[in-house]
């Protein structure tokens, strides 16, 4: 049994069911609110949701049971007397020490929690980066949207922004620096692409099996890198993808040379090209990529795939993905990619997919 936590634009969905057969709404809450992301630590259960009230603002919920009664964590907030507050909380992820969890959001903020998730404090550190003042947003805000823990080492720690690249500490966060090399801004004149701190990353994976690998989905283009983030090259342009715009990225955990990506057809037009549904599979590092399209739908679909609507469970050949579009619908694979079925439809747009 697999379950899927569905964030949408109202409410969370529960989904469960057997890898490739439709899933079942298990249960709902915050209906009528927009659920930016959820996922249970595997560490103890507990469920976590980030959600943004039309009238409270975002807020970080906790709870043991999804179907009962939830409880609002404390601290998701900026210093008093400044100019800025939480826009927005787009991720949540476990560290790499017991109770320790991480929390991004807008504008360009990380959380950390030492306690499973019912206190939260501001990393101070990123917070007072000396190159704040000139960061920009993306379209979608400045939205810290990434957090990769490094397996084993809880100094270590990577997070992306869009729209100011990478940033690495080896510190438990008290320092930051860029990791930004190779990656080029070509939505920039070139003249101005040069040293630009306008690095608009839209998702990050590590790979567990080969922690120094990651893989990226740019704005214009997909990169991977193999020193850990320091640099990164470009495995987008003449691979085998449609187009180099996107906003997810899968890995799977067994195979450092294995990627997923779903690629929309550009910034202009934010949705899947020729309207056929295609997710893109590389298993030689970016080298090259197959498309994968039996039992997604091959035409009059222009579905837009959001940048946390992407998640698999599992390894190898049982590999389990699943994905979800602003149509409401949730496909997923029991088989690495090479099958595809509908796991759900008819949901509020759907903005994040978390498999447990």
């Amino acid at each position: 049994m697999t379950e899927l936590l569905v964030g949408t634009k109202k409410g969370l969905f529960v989904l469960e069911g057997e890898a490739g057969s439709p899933f079942e709404v298990a249960a709902r809450a915050f209906a009528g609110q927009s659920v930016e992301y959820a996922m249970r630590d595997p560490r103890t259960g507990r469920y976590l949701a980030s959600v943004t009230s039309w009238f409270y603002g975002p807020k970080i919920w906790i709870t043991d049971d999804p179907s009962g009664d939830w409880d609002q964590a404390e601290g998701v907030e900026l210093p008093e007397g400044g100019e800025e507050a939480v826009k927005r909380i787009w991720v949540i992820v476990p560290g790499e020490e017991e109770g320790l969890l991480f929390a991004g959001g807008d504008p360009g903020v990380l959380f950390e929690t030492r306690d499973g998730g019912a206190t939260w404090a501001l990393n101070e550190g990123l917070w007072n980066q000396p190159t704040r003042p000139d960061w920009s947003p993306g379209a979608g805000g400045l939205c810290l949207h990434t957090i990769a823990s490094w397996p084993g080492d809880p100094n270590r720690l990577l997070v992306a922004i869009s729209a100011v690249g990478i940033w690495l500490s080896e510190d438990r966060g008290k320092t930051w620096s860029h990791g930004n090399e190779g990656l080029v801004a070509r939505y920039m004149p070139e003249e101005s692409r040069e040293g630009t701190l306008d690095l608009c990353v839209h998702d990050v994976r590590r790979s567990p099996a080969r922690p120094e690998r990651l893989f990226m989905q740019f704005h214009d283009g997909v990169y991977r890198s193999d020193d850990a983030g320091a640099t990164w090259i470009d495995i987008g342009t003449d691979t085998g993808l449609p187009s180099d715009f996107g906003f997810p990225i899968a890995v799977d955990p067994d195979d450092p040379d294995s990627a997923y990506v779903i690629p929309l057809t550009g910034s202009g037009d934010r949705v899947t090209p020729d309207g056929a549904v295609k997710v893109y599979e590389t298993r030689d590092a970016g080298a090259s990529w197959t498309p994968r399209t039996d039992g997604l739908p091959q035409e009059n679909a222009y579905l837009t795939i959001l940048r946390e609507a992407f998640d698999s469970a599992g390894s190898g050949n049982g590999l389990e993905l699943y994905f979800g579009a602003t149509s409401g619908h949730v496909f997923g694979s029991a088989d690495a990619g090479a099958t595809w079925g509908t796991t759900a439809e008819k949901l509020p747009p759907v903005y994040s997919v978390r498999a447990e």
